[in-house]
């Protein structure tokens, strides 16, 4: 099929892209010039496992194009898929100015049948102003109703994990389409068919709830196990050990129960907090997500102020920080713990050293007076500390003695226990370790 993907962040390029190796023409638009232009060069503007093969394959292949007009893509295309971003607003609503720009500049372009998909995440009854959007944006003669056009507006959310995105789109859990139609229904299917995945198969309401109540209690899990993790450092338990025991339960599941500073990224933060708005505009006070959101802002105060106590004086210690993006796999810094943590401990006076395999680029735009090194060997060179902050694969590999020869003091702060395994070894090398929930307190 012909289909068009208006804005190219995250989702809208891995799906574009990911459209194109599946078989379908696609033409990705934004109205980021230097990305575009970047894009028709092969260079991928985000950090993506895979992602930058399979742009190139397909671009030799003429299965991907890119563009800066809406117009033209809407022209061209019998599928449209939104994926513009959705950020939040102070009050914690998702701001759909770009929605719906992107639903007004399709309709006034349209001149027959289209099916308009939602990509982005949105609350629900999105689907049904993007509709009236575009109905109200038609060329004059398509407004009356003997010459109407006719199309379809569909909500198709993503469930794509950043670091694995390619991956999860090529082997999907389910595929959510929330349709009004058949006939937008035979043709999301044929879209997907050659993934051979679940469909399911729900209202456009329904569809948009999906996506915002998935990511909301992916987010209560780990505030839960952030909590239990609180418990454990003053009892003596083992938050790992307490996970797995609660993890081999059918009925809860290991994923997402893993201590740490707490989430971030792009997704969980805003939709939680969409959701929540949502639900207070419905009439419920949605408590639980309430409470979830300040455990996870708490997890962040609570390692701050671990690692005040133990280092007794934060002013004028050199500070190492071993990972920057909000999780592992990405450039992505949105939302990233690292940022209100690095801030707290400058704030205080600490001076800040910061090694990241990807994030570096996109963290010098959002700190100042951090030194960026090339490798976590120059890092922890004359170092008081080092703060582990992401779950990069390569930190867990990393020659700690050798590490320890150049620190100041051998004191690791791990944020996400991802040296749980080495944690004897770095006792028996006279590193003090502190991590998340082990009972350390």
């Amino acid at each position: 099929m012909k289909i068009g993907i208006i804005g190219v962040g995250y989702v809208g390029l891995v799906t574009g892209i990911c459209l194109a190796e599946i078989g379908h023409d696609v033409t990705c638009v934004d109205i980021d010039t230097d990305k575009i232009t970047r894009l028709k060069n092969g260079e991928c503007p985000i950090y993506e496992p895979g992602l930058d093969e399979i742009l190139a394959k397909n671009i030799k292949k003429k299965k991907v194009t890119f563009t800066n007009s809406i117009k033209e893509v809407t022209k061209k295309s019998e599928v449209i898929f939104i994926a513009v971003g959705t950020p939040s607003k102070k009050c914690g609503d998702a701001d759909l100015t770009y929605v719906e720009n992107v639903a007004r500049e399709i309709g006034r372009n349209m001149d027959s049948y289209r099916l308009i998909v939602e990509k982005s995440t949105v609350p629900a009854a999105t689907g049904k102003r993007i509709e009236h959007t575009i109905e109200i944006n038609l060329p004059k003669k398509y407004q009356g109703k003997s010459k109407k056009i006719e199309f379809d507006v569909a909500s198709n959310p993503e469930f794509l994990r950043e670091g694995s995105a390619v991956y999860d789109f090529m082997n999907p859990d389910r595929i959510v389409l929330g349709v009004q139609s058949k006939r937008a229904e035979k043709i999301l299917r044929e879209i997907y068919k050659p993934l051979n995945a679940k469909m399911v198969v729900t209202n456009m309401n329904s569809a948009e709830l999906i996506k915002h109540a998935s990511n909301s209690f992916l987010a209560t899990k780990i505030s839960f196990i952030n909590a239990v993790a609180q418990i454990c450092d003053y009892v003596g338990g083992d938050v790992l050990e307490v996970a797995e025991g609660m993890g081999l339960d059918k009925r809860i599941g290991r994923s997402f129960l893993d201590a740490g500073v707490g989430y971030g990224g792009s997704c969980f933060p805003k939709d939680v907090d969409a959701f929540v708005r949502l639900a207070e505009k419905s009439g419920y006070d949605f408590k639980l997500l309430k409470e979830v959101r300040n455990i996870n802002e708490d997890q962040k105060l609570s390692f701050i102020k671990l690692i005040e106590d133990k280092l007794w004086i934060v002013k004028n210690k050199t500070i190492g920080i071993l990972g920057l993006s909000f999780k592992p796999n990405t450039d992505d810094m949105r939302s990233a713990p690292s940022i209100d943590i690095i801030k707290a401990l400058q704030a205080e006076g600490a001076k800040i050293k910061a090694y990241d395999p990807q994030a570096v680029s996109k963290a010098k735009d959002i700190f100042s007076n951090v030194a960026f090194v090339k490798d976590p060997y120059s890092l922890a060179k004359g170092c008081d500390c080092l703060i582990l902050l992401t779950e990069w694969a390569e930190f867990k590999e990393l020659n700690f003695k050798k590490i320890k020869g150049v620190m100041n003091h051998a004191t690791i702060f791990d944020g996400r226990n991802h040296l749980s395994s080495r944690k004897e070894e770095l006792k028996s090398l006279g590193y003090e370790y502190y991590s998340i929930g082990r009972g350390i307190v």
